[in-house]
């Protein structure tokens, strides 16, 4: 005889919830509001379980859509406390919150608290950098005060306009899954497509008038992302579209790249060109340069002078420009208008450009090429120009001509042709493109202490990181440049300011030390022979890694240090030579004593030539950043002379 576990029987119970229509509270088994109930399983490295959810999107037909959702969470500790809110984004003119509530329940399920609709807070959604928008977000959050406890959200809202259906993340870092269920109801019309992503799960499936697709998971345990791995390419999730869409009115097709940029060429069609006095104008701007490059570049630097970014989501969804005219009046805009201003600018002086759109982040994930949607969120510019194509990064005023970053590079971006959509690469940095070159001039004295001026020069994803370090406090730069790299305490420290040249910036500090020597010893003085280490990550070690490394850039690090000897002092012993290599890159540093000068020169060099390592080559890596770690604590050891 069988006997099935409370697990089994609830897993049973709950299909035929699932499977039925959309469910609310009073249909779920009390035994799921209870944190003793979840299997041991689904505890190890949880943060929280979902219990039960429950998504059904119904699309009635191009642009128009009802998402219900109904999802119960058990929150185990603080790393999770986020779970304990709800919130929907929308924006008046295309979509209404129908429902919104959450309930609070304690360890043994016995409800605590209740929010309902009226009681969450309904504002604009704006950042920093907005002045005006047409988004509201409706959201409330509950403070936690013990742990376990229980959350279930129910929400509704409706929409009459939308690109494409967005996709189901089946499972988030550290979050397990006891029951999941995503399902779409669709009128076929619409020409529904999906695509899994790390999972071979496939829906159930039932033809009609509206056709029925249902996914479902159990039991799946936490997946703890390894250090430095991006989840896009570890988590499971599902793509959804629909090819026929219609958004503010305009009805548009996304069964291809090409068909959904003939919607946006539509949509910019209007607001693209500059009054034909104002296009006189800025012929006459750049009359007295010949090649094309140069008068992109003069009219890129135009831009970043005279015109501001500020975040207007406003019209269509924050998917349609604001004229070119506007911009040229009010001197501002947001990613879509500058990117649009700077087009008509050079359609002016009759140079082709594209608009182009992209997912903007750090290492996020790029559009899939055979899978047209829309998972961009930000407008770049491309300018073809002869065997030469260039990128223009419209939104920032101290981007370099022609340089991207870390934001967009490397990265699907969908060009907006005259024939429609191109889906192209854009460009990756190089070693050479983010470079931190320093010389550093260390003075030690015999007691012990030092002086040290140290100037850097650097360019790309390093220049990013001390840009705007002049107009801090004089504190908060030192702690800043104490903790970037890795500095004993000095005992005073200068910022001195350097203007930032042709895309370098100039960093020049000088610091003093009452105590610089590691250790002395009678006649002997102990010294870490640098300021600081050019390389300080160390890894872990692991018997065999899953995911890919990602640093932010490929990067080419050079440091000569210059040590003047204290009078009456020579060396004993100096830190032997030495050179490491590593498949995608590699360490040296050699030291160099001028006994006449009394002077040791220290030249050290890292070079990492890809910036995403695939975790084949963790171990090797982690070995190689060891011997660099080992080989930058060797020591260099003075004495009085006799």
């Amino acid at each position: 005889m069988c006997k099935k576990s409370f697990v089994c029987l609830l897993i049973g119970t709950l299909g035929i919830f699932f499977n039925n229509a959309f469910s609310q509270s009073k249909d779920i088994p009390a035994e799921l509001y209870k944190a003793s109930t979840i299997p041991d399983s689904l505890k190890k490295d949880a943060n929280a379980v979902v219990r039960y959810s429950l998504k059904e999107v119904t699309v009635k037909g191009p642009g128009r859509k009802v998402a219900r959702s109904h999802r119960i969470i058990t929150i185990l500790n603080e790393k999770a406390e986020g779970e304990a809110s709800v919130g929907l984004g929308y924006e008046p003119k295309f979509n209404s919150v129908n429902t919104i509530e959450m309930m609070v329940y304690d360890a043994d399920g016995k409800l605590i608290k209740k929010y309902r609709k009226g009681d969450m807070y309904d504002r604009a959604a704006y950042d920093d950098m907005s002045i005006i928008t047409d988004d509201r977000i409706i959201s409330t959050r509950h403070t936690i005060v013990s742990y376990p406890v229980t959350v279930e959200k129910i929400t509704e809202m409706s929409s009459n306009s939308f690109l494409d259906l967005g996709e189901w993340q089946i499972q988030e870092p550290d979050i397990a899954v006891q029951n999941s269920v995503y399902r779409i109801i669709v009128n076929p019309a619409v020409g529904f497509r999906f695509k899994n992503k790390h999972t071979s799960i496939r829906p159930e499936i039932s033809k009609g008038d509206m056709d029925s697709y249902t996914w479902q998971v159990k039991n799946l345990k936490a997946i703890k992302l390894e250090d430095d791995a991006v989840d896009w390419q570890v988590l499971p999730g599902i793509f959804f579209a629909a090819n026929s869409f219609e958004y503010g009115g305009i009805p548009g097709d996304i069964s291809s790249w090409k068909n959904y940029g003939k919607w946006q060429l539509g949509l910019n069609a209007d607001v693209n060109s500059l009054t034909p006095a104002r296009a006189e104008e800025i012929r006459q701007m750049v009359a007295g340069l010949k090649a094309d490059k140069e008068k992109v570049k003069f009219l890129y630097e135009y831009l970043q002078h005279n015109v501001r970014y500020v975040s207007i989501q406003l019209g269509i969804g924050g998917l349609k420009p604001f004229p070119a005219t506007f911009v040229d009046q009010k001197k501002y805009g947001d990613c879509k208008a500058l990117s649009n201003y700077m087009f008509a600018l050079l359609k002016a002086v009759g140079i082709p450009s594209y608009y182009a759109i992209v997912r903007g982040g750090e290492n996020k994930e790029p559009a899939d090429p055979e899978f047209p949607a829309d998972p961009f969120n930000h407008i770049i510019l491309c300018v073809p120009l002869k065997g030469d194509t260039t990128w223009l990064e419209c939104t920032n005023t101290l981007k370099p001509f022609g340089k991207l970053g870390t934001f967009t590079e490397n990265r699907n971006a969908l060009l907006i042709t005259e024939d429609g959509g191109k889906l192209v690469n854009t460009p990756k940095s190089t070693i050479d493109d983010n470079h931190f070159k320093s010389e550093v001039h260390l003075v030690l004295d015999a007691d012990g202490g030092a002086k040290a001026k140290m100037q850097l020069w650097v360019t790309g994803g390093y220049r990013d990181e001390f840009l705007g370090l002049d107009q801090e406090k004089a504190d908060d730069q030192k702690k800043m440049l104490i903790q970037h790299f890795g500095l004993k305490q000095p005992s005073a420290l200068e910022l001195k300011p350097v203007e930032d040249k042709e895309g370098t910036k100039e960093v020049d500090v000088d610091m003093e030390y009452d105590r610089f020597c590691d250790i002395i010893s009678g006649d002997k003085r102990f010294y870490k022979p640098r300021v600081f280490n050019l390389w300080q990550l160390t890894l872990p070690v692991l018997e065999k890694r899953k995911s890919d490394y990602y640093f932010e850039f490929p990067m080419q690090k050079t440091c000569v240090t210059t040590i003047d000897l204290p009078q009456g002092f020579e060396v004993e012993t100096m830190p032997a030579n030495a050179s490491l290599k590593f498949s995608y890159g590699n360490y040296e540093v050699n030291y160099v004593y001028d006994a006449a000068k009394n002077q040791i020169i220290s030249t050290a060099k890292f070079n990492l030539t890809r910036y995403a390592i695939p975790a084949a080559k963790y171990n090797e890596m982690q070995e190689y950043m060891d011997n660099i770690a080992k080989v930058q604590n060797k020591k260099l050891v003075i004495r009085k002379k006799a």
